[in-house]
């Protein structure tokens, strides 16, 4: 098996082997004859259906990141996301990875500092999708509602052939998102990675708030 072959295959949390997960992806893409229009429906499909709820991002409960999970809840976060489109992605026959950044997001509000201890968002995830021998990053991240909500322009747009990212300006030129660390690519969600990441950079937020997670998870259910 070659290396484009193993981000065709399904895995633990990429689990289009799920026939939810198969039947959407074919749904989505139903009538579309290439990769590249397939891609671009399904990033928009991901971005604007599935809601943004950064609350949910609990490493500790896997099944919380699986692509079956968020795709039934319609709701998740930045990985869990990323995770959909790659599964989908995957469902379709393009080869898809998940790649890990840290990101500073400077839009976002003072209560989300306080709680996390920190303006850096560690573990962020975007999708990256092989387009024409072309890995494309993709990150299907904040819903257009979230986005007009929340201030967070420009808002993300794929035309198939180019990056899909944050801006690191806003439209009035100031600080919007930054790229600071570079964790890697992955052929499936590095569960144990995150877990140890969150767990030394979030004390407060990640380990001393089991009860607010369990409750979060819960009116997911």
């Amino acid at each position: 098996m070659d290396d484009v072959d193993l981000y065709l295959q399904p895995t633990e949390f990429l689990d289009y082997n799920k026939r939810l997960v198969k039947n959407k992806a074919l749904e989505i893409t139903g009538g579309l004859k290439t990769d590249k229009k397939n891609a671009v429906a399904l990033f928009y499909w991901v971005q604007n259906k599935i809601k943004y709820n950064m609350f949910t991002y609990y490493p500790k409960i896997k099944a919380n990141l699986k692509a079956s999970v968020t795709l039934r809840r319609m709701n998740g976060f930045c990985m869990s996301k990323a995770v959909l489109l790659a599964t989908l992605a995957r469902a379709v026959g393009i080869p898809a990875r998940i790649h890990m950044v840290d990101i500073i997001n400077h839009k976002i509000s003072k209560k989300v500092v306080e709680l996390m201890g920190t303006n850096i968002f560690h573990c962020h995830g975007y999708a990256e999708l092989l387009i024409s021998d072309k890995w494309l990053k993709l990150a299907p991240v904040f819903d257009r509602t979230t986005s007009e909500k929340a201030g967070f322009f420009p808002i993300i747009e794929f035309d198939g052939e180019h990056d899909a990212l944050f801006e690191k300006y806003d439209e009035d030129g100031n600080l919007f998102v930054e790229y600071i660390k570079d964790w890697g690519i992955y052929q499936d969600l590095p569960i144990e990675k995150i877990d140890e990441i969150f767990t030394q950079n979030y004390p407060k937020w990640y380990n001393g708030n089991l009860d607010f997670f369990k409750e979060k998870f819960l009116l997911l259910k």
